[in-house]
This record gives structure tokens, sequence and C-alpha cells, in this order.
């Protein structure tokens, strides 16, 4: 049937109020600080999210990674997450930075359950956010171990739609939840292509160096543990279907 002309003019008129958002290219965001640049940025490839990093090797005492982690929330009062993990490919093991209300908070993730803000096995610096655009802009500086450089590292990012008593709530499972997981190259080349696959949990006594990662969220009971309160309460950060 053709459309008629009340059809086409109520498709134009929620258009113009419901627009599509077309996820941005790493390479075209901008911050609020023009003199914000990074070395490097990707496209991650899942939740419209994107990383921008700076590795400085000489930086003291020790080297150092800034990041700016690019994504929308589920909800414009939601919540994004990105974490490194030295010594897994999922959330056990997840040194996390989460952005919301306007501020970054960090969690150790050491096993399943619920959680509270920690301190992480990397000090941090530079901890801010923005939220403008429908996205939120997480920024920080991990200092990491001696001889990072010229090695991928696991990365894991997250977000979700609720902050409740401030604590990020559970996200969705849907499938780019639950494959939102890759490898970081600290010194890659600057691009914009999709992450490789993540890196297999480095072998005991092998792989680069693991930081000392202090007594964390203990998330407590099975690998499918659906109990506590927040995020990673329901197994949350990167693919856990898998632990």
């Amino acid at each position: 049937m053709a459309l008629t002309s009340a059809s086409l003019l109520l498709l134009a008129a929620a258009a113009l109020l419901f627009p599509l958002v077309m996820p941005q290219s790493c390479k075209s965001q901008t911050f609020s600080d023009a003199n914000t640049k990074f070395a490097n940025c990707a496209d991650l490839p899942t939740l419209n999210a994107a990383l921008h990093w700076t590795y400085d090797d000489s930086a003291r005492p020790g080297p150092k990674l800034s990041v700016a982690f690019v994504a929308p929330p589920a909800r414009p009062d939601g919540w994004v997450a990105w974490a490194l993990n030295p010594t897994g490919s999922g959330m056990v093991g997840a040194q996390v930075l989460a952005a919301f209300s306007g501020a970054v908070k960090t969690y150790n993730i050491s096993s399943y359950g619920p959680i509270a803000e920690s301190e992480i096995a990397y000090p941090v610096t530079g901890r801010r956010a923005e939220h403008s655009g429908g996205v939120i802009r997480l920024f920080a500086t991990l200092q990491l171990p001696a001889g990072s450089g010229g090695r991928a590292i696991n990365q894991v990012w997250q977000v979700g739609a609720v902050v409740k008593g401030g604590v990020p709530v559970k996200h969705e499972f849907l499938p780019e939840n639950l494959n939102s997981m890759g490898s970081l190259l600290l010194t890659g080349a600057e691009g914009g292509g999709s992450m490789p696959a993540p890196a297999p949990a480095p072998e005991s006594g092998g792989g680069g160096p693991t930081p000392s990662i202090p007594r964390g969220n203990n998330l407590g009971g099975g690998r499918r543990n659906h109990g506590g309160g927040g995020f990673f309460g329901m197994v949350l950060l990167g693919v856990f279907l898998v632990f």
C-alpha cells in the first residue's frame, strides 16, 4: 500500500524527533580541551566505543598509559567502564575505571559477587569524566610496571543504564555486551580498526610483568553467581559467559 501524505509527514516528524545516532570514528572525536591529544586510537568492535591512548615508556617512576575511553551509556544517567586485566581475559582480575555522575571510580575485581570502590593494581592520576553529546568520555593515566611496552594487555569495556546508591547496576546481556573484550598493544601504530581477539592469560612464570594486585572485591560463589549488588554482581564487564 502506498504511503499517504499524512504517513509521510508522520515519518518525517519522527525522524526529526528521534534522529539516528551514528557512531563517530575515533579519529574524528574531539575533547573539551583542544590540547588533549593521544598518539593512538581505535574504534572498539562493540557498544559504539572507542579508545584513545598514549604509552610513555620513558616516564618515571614507571611507564605511563594515558587513556580516554569514549562510549554512550545505555541511558543518559547510566555508566561506562573500561579496564585492563593483567592476569586474564575477562572479568576476574579486571582493574576497572568506571565513569558516571561526572566522576571516575576504580574497582579491583578479584572474583564474582557484590562490588565496592577500591584501589586497583595501577596507580591512577588525572581521573575525570565528560558527558555531552550522548557519550561519556573517561580520562585517566595509569602507571604500569616496567617492561610493559611492546606487548598486548587484555582489556574489557562495558556500558550500563542505571547507577544506584553510587554503584553501577548490571548491564544488558546482549551479544554486544557479552563480547566487549580484546587486547591492547600499548605501542601499537595509530589506527582505528577493530581490536584483535583477546590474548590468552599469561602462563605462570611467563609473559610480561604483572603488577602487584591489591586485595579487591570478592565476588564470591561460583562462576555464574547472579547474586549481590553492583554491575559486576551479575557477571558484567566483558565476555563473562565463559568464566
